[in-house]
């Protein structure tokens, strides 16, 4: 693959990360349908919760998620990008701060994000998050810092 290819598919794998992050700080779930393949074998992982397989479930995921939470913001840390033929990943930290019943909470998480082009388009399919080890809960207040 020629460079100019490789850096083209590395910033639309970028392009895509960075849309899953707004429409999970949007609360958006026309943006979150927009960046995943609805396959039944997609996969999610959010912290705390068991393994979900298949875009239905994965979209009632967020929906729930979305339906919680009032407010979120997520930044990311320490990226790695790894693309091999139509599979690509990101492995990142991300600190999410979230507004739940009046309260802010702040925590840090591992996170895998892979995605798969088709037609020269690049979808997620498969979101891992856990928690990262004596990292916690960092921070509990009533305003985002």
């Amino acid at each position: 693959m020629r460079q100019s290819e490789t850096d083209s598919d590395e910033k639309k794998v970028l392009a895509a990360n960075e849309a899953f992050y707004r429409a999970l700080e949007a609360l958006d779930q026309k943006k979150m349908e927009a960046v995943w393949w609805h396959e039944d074998w997609v996969q999610c992982l959010h912290p705390g919760w068991p393994l979900i397989r298949g875009w239905e479930q994965i979209r009632a995921s967020w929906e729930n998620i979305f339906r919680s939470t009032t407010q979120m913001t997520v930044s990311t840390d320490q990226p790695f990008l790894h693309i091999l033929g139509e599979t690509a990943w990101i492995s990142c930290i991300e600190q999410v701060t979230i507004s739940l019943e009046g309260d802010f909470v702040t925590s840090r998480v591992q996170t895998t994000n892979i995605f798969t082009r088709r037609n020269g388009e690049w979808k997620m399919v498969h979101h891992h998050t856990t928690p990262i080890p004596g990292s916690g809960l960092l921070e509990a207040s009533h305003s985002v810092q």
